[in-house]
């Protein structure tokens, strides 16, 4: 299920069933959820399975799945629960029932949806979490004590280096801290980072902290290095132990060598900020206005070259750029009620307007669903005549109005 672009989350998907009937399960004692998505090919293919759960007509599966969640695309889902004994083998024979919807839709329902099996009282629920905490900001503040003496008329002049791995492997600087100068005990200054930049928010994931003596010339002189993961930090902090740095070529060459200096992590705080896929499973609403460009620079619709043309067998470019936002953004609309709006044309009345609506009702512009928005738009082009100038500014100006008039509503954006 790998998009193009970034990741807008990552969410896990848990899948429960309540209320199965005896009879639906009599030949085969266990259940077994499979979820599918639709490939690109147009076909759904597996993406996992539960464990089969044995004699449980509620069954709630342990077995979890994680899925990019990508806002732009159209992520098709299947999800279907199965009879089967301890085997686990499935047969369309013992199919309970399933449940097709996109991971908008679901992440859309405030994150659950539900739905009965077959023609049985039995109902699937599928749950949604966001597992995903790149966006979390975290405030460190480290201190040192008894580090190496580096300077020969002094003591250290210590600086830390925070480093993580890239995709290649190789050890990036992310942060450094000040220096802090003629000490052996410094007490650097509190910072904060994102989880991203710090570990691409995988808290189990190694990050490595290099100590340096620095000196004016820009060569600083190694004093000794550890390695953590932020779950180790935490704990660090937590039961206020330490991370020991390590300089490997005095350890190689003292036996009696202990460490060249110990790390405190005396504050260690995680923030987690809000993603835009917790404000939609809060409920949040995205409502979609059309507004479609009827000036002249179009072409003749009833040339092909046009980008209105009156295809009979096939959709024109306005008609599939309407789809395609549309099914996008109606999983977001509970309401499914689009306004469609037209800029450039000449009216029946002869009138040039830049904001007059699709549906032909002076009052109000909203389309019944995606349908309701073609129907409204193949409507209006064999009814209007393409002129000009290019002037969308009233349409922005409308969507402005209508979204003042709903601002008291913390629903909507």
């Amino acid at each position: 299920m790998a998009g193009e672009g970034s990741i807008t989350a990552e969410v896990t998907i848990h899948i429960s069933c309540r209320n199965l009937q005896q009879d639906d399960v009599k030949s085969k004692p266990g259940t077994l959820a499979v979820v599918n998505f639709w490939d690109e090919d147009g076909e759904y293919i597996e993406y996992g399975r539960t464990e089969v759960v044995m004699d449980n007509l509620n069954p709630s599966f342990g077995q979890h799945f994680p899925m990019a969640y990508y806002f732009e695309q159209y992520q098709r889902l299947k999800f279907e629960m199965f009879a089967v004994d301890a085997s686990g083998e499935i047969s369309e024979e013992f199919l309970l029932g399933d449940l097709e919807c996109t991971l908008g839709q679901l992440l859309g329902n405030n994150g659950t949806l539900t739905s009965t099996l077959g023609n049985s009282k039995a109902e699937i629920i599928i749950d949604t979490e966001n597992n995903s905490s790149v966006s979390d900001l975290i405030t460190l503040q480290i201190t040192g004590t008894d580090l190496d003496k580096k300077d020969f008329l002094g003591k250290s002049d210590p600086y830390l280096e925070i480093l993580r791995k890239d995709e290649n492997e190789e050890s990036v600087c992310i942060f450094q801290t000040e220096v802090i100068k003629n000490t052996l005990n410094p007490k650097w200054d509190a910072f904060v980072i994102s989880a991203y930049d710090l570990c691409e928010g995988d808290y189990t994931r190694p990050i490595k902290i290099n100590c340096y003596d620095w000196n004016r010339d820009g060569n600083p002189d190694f004093i000794g290095e550890c390695t953590a993961t932020m779950e180790e930090l935490k704990r660090v902090c937590q039961f206020s132990t330490t991370l020991q740095l390590i300089n490997e070529k005095k350890k190689n060459k003292k036996k009696k060598y202990k460490n060249s200096g110990e790390l405190h992590i005396v504050q260690c705080v995680i923030d987690p900020q809000p993603m835009f896929v917790d404000y939609i499973r809060k409920g949040t609403q995205i409502n979609c206005t059309f507004g479609i460009d009827f000036t002249a620079s179009n072409g003749n619709p009833k040339h092909p070259s046009s980008l209105h043309y009156n295809d009979p067998n096939d959709l024109n470019v306005y008609q599939r750029a309407i789809i395609a936002v549309g099914a996008i953004c109606q999983d977001y609309d509970s309401d499914k009620m689009f306004p469609a709006l037209g800029f450039g044309a000449k009216l029946a009345s002869g009138e040039i307007s830049h904001d007059f609506f699709l549906n032909g009702n002076s009052d109000d512009p909203n389309c019944d669903g995606i349908e309701g928005v073609l129907e409204a738009y193949k409507q209006s082009i064999g009814s209007i005549q393409l002129y000009g100038p290019t002037n969308f500014a009233p349409i922005i100006s409308y969507v402005a109005k209508q979204a003042r008039k709903d601002d008291e509503n913390p629903g909507n954006w």
